[in-house]
């Protein structure tokens, strides 16, 4: 009984980990909201909340945010693109 509760935590742990690690992704422009980025302002992320455009994955504070970039991501995506680079 003990040897199965074990097995069990450790399974369970194990897979809370890998889970917790798929929430989050890595995103362009070192995790910061590309929305925001692409109005001039730097806002950081864990990219929780993130959207899939031409390849690439872009990371969003919140909803809003990103569904405000997916209206237009082509030009939204050149304006944080020029704003990623000036902060270089």
């Amino acid at each position: 009984m003990t040897r199965t509760f074990k097995i069990s935590a450790a399974v369970s742990v194990l897979m809370l980990g890998l889970a917790s690690g798929a929430l989050a992704a890595t995103g362009k422009y070192g995790n910061m909201d590309a929305m925001m980025l692409s109005q001039g302002t730097v806002m950081h992320t864990n990219c929780s909340i993130a959207a899939q455009f031409g390849g690439e994955t872009y990371c969003f504070i919140s909803q809003d945010s990103m569904q405000a970039f997916m209206q237009r991501p082509r030009r939204y995506a050149r304006r944080a693109d020029a704003a990623y680079l000036s902060l270089q």
